[in-house]
């Protein structure tokens, strides 16, 4: 990798005497396009192929500015002047495998759209479980067993109440509906992930808790941006600010594209690094479920910033483009077999990115203002959010937002100060601010945001062998799910739980609903299908929208 960037970057013939997967020598060098005989050998064929990966090696060379750690009290733009280079576009992608995913959403051009007003999504995930009776369907009459030490406080819509520590989100009621009768029937948390990110209740033949699978269901990320068309030549679809990880470091099921095909694979933005001990937003609320409040300045929130190498001119770049297109021309004449005029696309896509200034400031978060800052939260939680508002700008239609890596809100022990310290305040700040800036752009009014968790909590406090302090166990029986923006009524509560919120007693709802209510703000019309690899057809409405919402 290193070779082919100084080879691309270098002067003069040089650039091509090393086509042999980086091995140079007279060997590779001397070999001639055509035989003798006129006839294209094979290991000529490998040698044009060995060139085109190297270019499209080089096309993905660009640097990534990254956020320095930032203080607890403001960024200023001197915290990111870090660069460096990782994988594609910065875009914490390998392979041009999510690039494919541009390809495959061209074809929805001309989809027609399902009814609604919402035109995008942003699904705020909270991965661990959210518990219920800590946030939004609190339990003031139950036994304390069950009731919990957390305080209910009246909200800006007349009859609901939620947790005194969402102060923010209790002012701004009057936006978002609370669904507080969704249910499934799994506790655990690899099934319950799965569940809630594909919208299916039904586990997959072959499902393995430990490791995502082929097998398994397709994300809904995934999904729709196989089926919408991208824009400024971003995803339809993506991921931030990581991919969700089990404590022990595993990469939970459900979140990729699974039996869609891996060339689905939705955009993840990795920009806050996994660690095995650290959870919550970071650097200002990181903490440990045992420990407490950590403090470890060297995580970094990498938000990507899209540039060219140093010494590399736009013109400069656009030349390597033609120079490609013209090596792949003549690859075409050499052997039709090969399979590489579906990655043209992809390609060109990546220097779009590279090439458009107002996408690349949509990753920049060195030029928001340190007041906007402020509101959000000067953390994990809040950057993302920020970025997630600055995509939907670019024309990014469906947002999955990851608040808190590691299973971050799975409370069993020392719930009730974990929660209060650590987990509820950044969380209620964040999305708080999103919906202000939302409603200050326009966009509230066609974007649908939604935050659930991949189930709620045991409506019985319990105290773990060994740990010192109580907190509550996996519950899929009911959580609560918020809905705001995209046509939503505000100030209303669709389903209710029981005295102890243990099971729904009135409207209950299914994963499958959530997703198609998704689908349905999406402008995808019910009767879409997609195929799994033995072609088989599959309905992407396996529910009906939530009703009541609008």
């Amino acid at each position: 990798m290193i070779e082919w960037y100084w080879a691309v970057e270098g002067t003069g013939g040089r650039a091509w005497n090393r086509p042999c997967g980086g091995r140079g020598g007279s060997a590779c060098a001397e070999r001639s396009i055509y035989t003798s005989h006129g006839q294209i050998s094979s290991a000529v064929i490998n040698q044009v192929r060995g060139w085109l990966a190297a270019l499209t090696c080089c096309f993905a060379a660009v640097k990534v500015l990254f956020m320095q750690p930032l203080p607890p009290h403001g960024l200023s733009r001197r915290h990111a002047i870090q660069a460096g280079a990782v994988g594609l576009l910065g875009l914490g992608m390998n392979h041009l495998s999510a690039l494919q995913a541009l390809g495959a959403a061209s074809a929805a051009e001309g989809l027609p759209r399902a009814s609604g007003r919402a035109k995008s999504v942003v699904y705020v995930f909270l991965s661990g479980g959210l518990a219920q009776h800590e946030s939004f369907d609190m339990k003031p009459d139950a036994p304390l067993e069950f009731r919990g030490e957390f305080k209910p406080i009246s909200t800006s819509a007349d009859g609901i109440q939620i947790c005194e520590h969402l102060p923010m989100l209790a002012k701004r009621a009057h936006k978002y509906a609370l669904v507080r009768s969704l249910t499934h029937p799994s506790n655990d948390h690899s099934a319950a992930h799965h569940i809630m990110l594909t919208g299916r209740s039904e586990i997959p033949l072959g499902f393995d808790p430990g490791k995502p699978k082929g097998s398994d269901w397709p994300s809904i990320v995934s999904l729709a941006g196989s089926l919408l068309p991208p824009k400024n030549n971003l995803p339809p679809a993506l991921v931030l600010p990581d991919k969700l990880q089990h404590r022990e470091g595993r990469f939970i099921p459900g979140q990729f594209a699974g039996q869609l095909g891996k060339q689905s694979d939705p955009w993840f933005l990795e920009m806050a690094p996994y660690h095995p001990q650290h959870y919550g937003a970071f650097p200002e609320y990181l903490f440990h479920h045992e420990k407490g409040a950590l403090v470890d300045r060297s995580v970094l929130f990498q938000a990507p910033h899209l540039s060219l190498p140093e010494g590399l001119t736009r013109d400069r770049l656009l030349d390597r483009v033609a120079l490609r297109q013209t090596l792949e021309g003549q690859t075409r004449l050499l052997n039709q077999s090969i399979e590489d005029t579906g990655f043209d696309r992809y390609r060109e896509a990546a220097v779009s990115l590279i090439t458009n200034s107002s996408v690349r400031d949509a990753f920049d978060l060195s030029l928001v203002a340190p007041e906007v800052m402020e509101r959000y939260g000067n953390n994990s939680f809040g950057w993302s959010l920020i970025m997630a508002r600055r995509l939907l700008e670019s024309g990014v239609r469906l947002i999955q937002v990851n608040l808190g890596n590691n299973e971050s809100w799975d409370t069993h022990q020392a719930a009730f100060p974990n929660l209060k310290d650590f987990l509820l305040p950044p969380m209620d700040r964040a999305v708080s601010a999103f919906f202000d800036d939302l409603e200050a752009s326009g966009l509230m009014s066609e974007t649908l945001v939604v935050m659930g968790s991949e189930f709620g909590r045991t409506p019985k406090i319990s105290t773990l062998p060994g740990a010192k302090l109580p907190g509550r166990d996996h519950w899929g029986a009911s959580q609560t799910v918020l809905l705001a923006g995209g046509g939503v009524r505000g100030g209303t509560v669709i389903g209710a739980t029981d005295k102890k919120g243990a099971f729904p007693v009135s409207k209950p709802q299914k994963p499958e609903n959530l997703a198609a209510t998704i689908y349905q703000a999406l402008g995808i019309p019910h009767t879409m299908e997609w195929h799994d690899p033995l072609q088989r057809p599959h309905s992407l409405y396996q529910g009906q929208p939530i009703p009541g919402l609008t």
